[in-house]
């Protein structure tokens, strides 16, 4: 059925439309996630979104809506952001909204910054696993140790390798910032490069490689019980689970960060991770890591006793 020209759908697909040559692959299913969302939304309210309706009342509907469907916060506030987007795009066009209703006030929320430890990755590069995951584990160690997206590392090839002083560095664009990366390679990753003759391994489809990389933590005794949001669906809840069942691609980045944060200096880890400000590469860091606690009480001490 042809929506009608005030429909604020309508106007969401334009826009999505407009930059999806624009936005990386992630970022345009996200956008798709978030019309999905508000088609539903249209459904529970048995009629139409018009671009003139969308202000507070539109929020506080929204959010009895999200509670009762069980949506985690995380998800309503970002769609509420992304409508956000869609009115300051109208007011682009001239059309006059009431973008400045929607604003909404949001509890800060603890971070759950899951990481691999040193000792874990060490564990999971000891772990035999069978052959169809040697791919997937090679990727995983490579992220590790590399902190990109898997939208980058995912297309690192031969051509972007070159030496420099008895070092081997890969040369990049990332996808999602468009920032040119140099990055030296890690040990790990020119031992990884030297058994494929200096290629990476072969890509793997996102999905099956959160699945065999799952796989391969359960398989070293990736068991640590933690409290993490685990998803069914486009629902999420919190639950004690062990660690490997909530590894997914990003661990890869974050454990970069989160390992080296302190020992290499902070602007060098934002240069590697393509990080524009330290707040935002701050965010990707896990405080309560049990390693950097120990070093650092391993130090109280030897002062102490000095």
């Amino acid at each position: 059925m042809q929506q009608p020209e005030n429909s604020f759908l309508s106007l969401t697909l334009s826009y999505i439309t407009v930059r999806k040559e624009m936005i990386c692959h992630s970022t345009y299913k996200r956008y798709l996630v978030f019309f999905r969302l508000l088609q539903r939304f249209e459904g529970f309210l048995h009629r139409r979104l018009i671009l003139t309706n969308i202000n507070a009342e539109f929020v506080r509907d929204f959010f009895i809506f999200g509670k009762k469907e069980e949506y985690s916060e995380n998800t309503l506030h970002r769609t509420i952001h992304f409508v956000k987007t869609i009115l300051n795009f109208a007011e682009k066009k001239g059309i006059t909204t009431h973008v400045r209703e929607l604003e909404v006030r949001r509890e800060k929320q603890p971070s759950r910054i899951i990481i691999l430890t040193e000792s874990e990755i060490t564990k999971i590069k000891q772990t035999e696993v069978p052959e169809e995951y040697e791919t997937a584990k090679d990727w995983l160690l490579i992220s590790c140790y590399t902190g990109q997206r898997i939208s980058d590392f995912m297309v690192f090839n031969k051509s972007q390798l070159s030496e420099a002083g008895n070092r081997m560095y890969i040369t990049f664009v990332q996808q999602k910032t468009h920032k040119e990366i140099v990055l030296p390679l890690h040990p790990v990753v020119l031992n990884i490069l030297k058994k494929n003759d200096y290629c990476f391994p072969d890509p793997i489809d996102h999905n099956v490689y959160n699945r065999r990389i799952r796989k391969i933590a359960k398989l070293a005794g990736i068991n640590e019980k933690i409290n993490a949001r685990k998803r069914t669906g486009h629902r999420s809840e919190d639950a004690l689970v062990k660690k490997w069942e909530v590894i997914s691609s990003h661990i890869g980045r974050r454990s970069f960060a989160s390992n080296f944060y302190g020992k290499i200096p902070t602007p060098l880890l934002m240069q590697a991770t393509g990080h524009s400000t330290e707040k935002m590469f701050l965010n990707y860091i896990n405080h309560n890591s049990h390693e950097r606690l120990a070093t650092l009480g391993n130090y109280f001490e030897q002062l102490y006793a000095g």
